[in-house]
């Protein structure tokens, strides 16, 4: 039987996690892989890194987080937004690694059918404090940045030619829903998004006020509306299992070696889903 794996979050330009890479390798040779975002800021190590993962694996599913989208003055490809996007897409297509734009896969080794849909979904600011719920985003960012928490992608995840992130956020979950509402009543899914999908696994955050960058209500049923087996995330870099209505949550990430060195378990860079 294939097994279906995941990871996310290797940050493989970050010193450390170089070699996790070397690390990732399928037991037969019709294993697939999940790659949920944040591989590298440059557009070339993120494309070099997932042709090196699919020469490995059968299938290499992959999704934009919010480090690839990042453009930072040591890129040589300075796109923005979503031109820069779609440079990725292109990429992945170019070393046959399946993206949020191509045909959802179809997992075929289980009890149903499962679709494995990689979903860019971003984020709109929704998941506010108490302190900021109801308030104009304005306030809840200076709450933000009083607790001395603003994401690094109010400076460098350029929303281009949107006006803001919360409308790339509103055309990403149009096109997403549509996507999955088109998957067959008998089929399960296997739901990928950087993001978590479901505001739950926020909870531990030290910083709450971080939850604005991570996800957005809009997706809170997506969980239960399209039937998931399983729902796959990262971001966070808070690895773990955790369930809501009866649906498995997986976060995959690897994450900094200042977080996974203080792990008992140390660094984990690849996870079996099924």
């Amino acid at each position: 039987m294939p097994n279906l794996y995941a990871t996310s979050d290797l940050h493989v330009t970050h010193r450390g996690n170089e070699g996790f890479v070397d690390a990732i390798s399928p037991e037969s040779p019709e294993d697939w892989l999940i790659v949920a975002g944040d591989v590298a800021e440059r557009v070339d190590v993120v494309a070099d890194t997932l042709a090196r993962l699919r020469e490995r694996f059968a299938t290499v599913v992959w999704v934009p987080g919010n480090h690839e989208l990042w453009t930072t003055a040591n890129d040589p490809d300075q796109r923005r937004g979503q031109d820069r996007y779609e440079e990725l897409v292109r990429r992945c297509r170019a070393v046959d690694v399946l993206t949020p734009e191509d045909e959802f896969a179809v997992w075929p080794h289980g009890e149903r059918p499962l679709t494995v849909a990689p979903l860019f979904v971003l984020y709109d600011y929704s998941w506010r404090t108490p302190a900021a719920t109801g308030a104009p985003l304005a306030e809840a960012m200076r709450q933000a940045r009083e607790a001395g928490v603003v994401c690094t992608d109010e400076y460098l995840l350029h929303p281009d030619p949107h006006p803001s992130r919360r409308d790339w956020c509103a055309r990403r979950l149009e096109i997403s829903e549509k996507r999955l509402a088109d998957i067959p009543d008998d089929h399960g899914t296997v739901l990928v998004s950087h993001w978590p999908l479901h505001r739950h696994p926020t909870a531990p955050l030290y910083y709450p006020e971080f939850a604005m960058w991570c996800g957005t209500e809009e997706t809170a049923d997506w969980h239960r509306r399209f039937r998931a087996e399983v729902a796959v995330y990262g971001h966070l870099h808070i690895p773990r299992t955790t369930h809501q209505d009866g649906v498995r949550f997986e976060e995959v990430s690897l994450g900094y070696p200042r977080e996974w060195s203080r792990r008992a378990r140390g660094a984990v860079p690849v996870r079996r889903l099924l």
